[in-house]
């Protein structure tokens, strides 16, 4: 069974970590290490209490997240963080994360993949971030209450719900964006706007998000940040797995949002 360090060089290189702009407290690659063999990978949406549990019960050496340990900023080890990072050392399991670079995967990533559950066919990106689209974007003839639906059985996977802006039940839906997480804000909308975009999906957005829209004639489906983000890990682990002769395994959290 191999190291910790052939996997994390093949997933550096799969994702591109160094050649991805990313938030400061992403902290791609791995975060915390080991020191014994890998027999299984586990992986989660989320680093938590429960996640971490999840990989130590399964047996899992590595963990790999998509929201990692440093997701909240510089905090003391205490309590459940000192929890958390004791299970980990005295398990030997070791952390890896992937947020941006896996986003963007144009096979493995979570806006991929959502696209291709929804079954609408990429042309261009969409949600600009530095030097990168975040998400993707293109063109189709589906009713929009169709593509509701279809993400609504997206959501209900990870025990969810769609939350969508209201919209005529004869609907076409011509031209769409798609950015999974938080991907409703001001400037996706703008971007929308300027690019004549007429359906945004996006796993979450804040309120006042549903009513710009409104006034942009815009429909948001809300698929659930969790929901929308929960593709790309699984698929991650499972191309690992089997390029590496392992099992892999998913330990699912949902957060309600």
């Amino acid at each position: 069974m191999p190291a910790l360090a052939p996997l994390a060089a093949f997933l550096d290189a799969t994702l591109n970590i160094a050649g991805i702009p990313d938030y400061p407290n992403a902290v791609n690659g791995i975060q915390v290490a080991n020191t014994g063999d890998i027999r299984r990978v586990a992986t989660a949406v989320d680093f938590s209490s429960e996640t971490v549990a999840g990989a130590v019960s399964a047996g899992a050496g590595l963990l790999i997240v998509h929201h990692g340990m440093f997701w909240g900023g510089v905090q003391p080890i205490v309590g459940a963080r000192r929890q958390r990072l004791h299970a980990l050392l005295s398990s030997d399991v070791a952390v890896y994360s992937a947020h941006l670079p896996l986003d963007v995967h144009s096979t493995l990533g979570n806006n991929a993949l959502l696209a291709k559950r929804l079954g609408l066919e990429p042309s261009s990106g969409f949600a600009k971030y530095g030097s990168i689209d975040v998400g993707l974007s293109g063109a189709s003839d589906v009713p929009t209450n169709v593509l509701a639906a279809r993400a609504q059985q997206v959501a209900n996977e990870s025990g969810g719900s769609l939350v969508a802006t209201r919209f005529e039940p004869d609907r076409i839906t011509r031209h769409w964006g798609l950015c999974t997480g938080a991907g409703a804000d001001s400037s996706t909308l703008r971007e929308a706007a300027e690019r004549g975009l007429d359906t945004l999906i996006v796993g979450e957005g804040p309120h006042h998000t549903a009513v710009e829209a409104r006034e942009l004639g815009i429909v948001i489906l809300y698929v659930g940040h969790y929901a929308s983000e929960t593709l790309g890990v699984r698929a991650l682990g499972e191309v690992l797995a089997a390029h590496f002769g392992m099992t892999s395994i998913f330990i699912d959290v949902p957060t309600g949002l």
